[in-house]
């Protein structure tokens, strides 16, 4: 008895705007449930959505009704009766394809029940066409008494009270079913919303690492920008110590060259002693010969000035010599301070 569920989908609920008869607008702020019902009563189909405690689709299903498909996930129909058109956007063209099915197969029961509807009304106009003449039992009957027509629609009142009570316990198992469904989607809600804050804190916990794998990244590029450039300054040193290098074995060459010369120095000194020699022997053998020193006298000057001119000499050249023997110490010592073996 009374309405009963054949079809449940859920959707995004709209209405066309009545002023513009062109743009949309939400009637539900989040996908809702909406329901196709069979009055077993009435014979007749409706389609209802309820969002919290509003109705926001209550449609009856007529034959004239046309659903049509406006896009892959969206789909709308007019409803003459409320004076406005709905549209239900889907979360996949499988759903709105069932929806649509089972739209046309409503719309064709409506049919088949209006047809029936209007042979049961035929009928009995004919009847009553047909016993007019004589007139029927019920006529009779109400002409036999007042109370038994009274009776009669008392009786009639009963089932419609019945029928009322029946109604208002359908619709409060319904509100009842309404309010059991807000309340699991409520709590899927609120795991969405939860999931959202999870996926939230995730992603920025993705962001964090990101910038610190960029931040380490970059820390990794200046250090090998910094050792790009301790390998240039180690390729100078190298060139430079190549460099020190020649130079040393200049310095050594030329130091070779002043020992073979500091090699003569002895040999000069030893003329030097043997020449003082023969002039003391001969000042000695030619004590007596006056003339003979006087003609000596200029030679043995001269020999004096030659010796002092070589004394000078060997002075100068013992002076650059141990000027070039310090200069290669303070150069070796400067490649010590280098790192570089002597």
């Amino acid at each position: 008895m009374g309405e009963q569920p054949i079809f449940t989908t859920r959707a995004h609920v709209f209405q066309i705007d009545p002023n513009t008869k062109k743009n949309w607008m939400p009637a539900s702020k989040q996908a809702v449930t909406v329901s196709y019902f069979y009055d077993v009563t009435r014979n007749s189909y409706r389609i209802i959505s309820v969002d919290g405690a509003k109705v926001i689709i209550n449609s009856t299903i007529t034959p004239n009704m046309t659903f049509t498909k406006t896009s892959q996930k969206f789909g709308q129909w007019a409803d003459s009766r409320a004076n406005t058109v709905f549209g239900l956007g889907f979360s996949s063209e499988q759903q709105l394809t069932k929806f649509a099915e089972k739209f046309q197969e409503v719309k064709e029961a409506a049919r088949l029940a209006r047809d029936k509807s209007h042979e049961k009304i035929e009928t009995p106009s004919n009847h009553s066409q047909a016993s007019s003449v004589n007139g029927t039992d019920d006529e009779k009957a109400s002409h036999a008494g007042p109370d038994t027509h009274l009776k009669s629609e008392n009786d009639k009142l009963k089932i419609a009270l019945t029928q009322s009570a029946v109604n208002v316990k359908k619709w409060e198992i319904e509100l009842q079913t309404l309010r059991e469904s807000n309340a699991r989607l409520t709590a899927a809600l609120q795991e969405s919303a939860a999931s959202v804050e999870q996926w939230k804190r995730q992603f920025s916990i993705c962001r964090d690492e990101n910038d610190r794998l960029r931040n380490k990244i970059d820390a990794l590029e200046e250090q090998c920008s910094e050792i790009n450039r301790e390998k240039e300054k180690n390729a100078q040193l190298k060139r430079r110590i190549e460099e020190l290098e020649s130079e040393l074995q200049e310095k050594e060459t030329e130091l070779k060259d002043l020992r073979k010369q500091s090699e003569i120095i002895p040999q000069l000194m030893s003329e030097c002693e043997y020449v003082s020699e023969k002039l003391e022997a001969a000042e000695r053998d030619n004590q007596n010969l006056e003339d003979k020193v006087r003609s000596l006298k200029t030679d043995v000057e001269e020999s004096k000035y030659r010796q002092r001119h070589l004394k000078v000499e060997l002075k100068n050249f013992l002076e650059v010599l141990d000027g070039k023997i310090d200069d290669l110490h303070d150069f070796r010592r400067g490649l010590s301070k280098l790192g570089v073996d002597n």
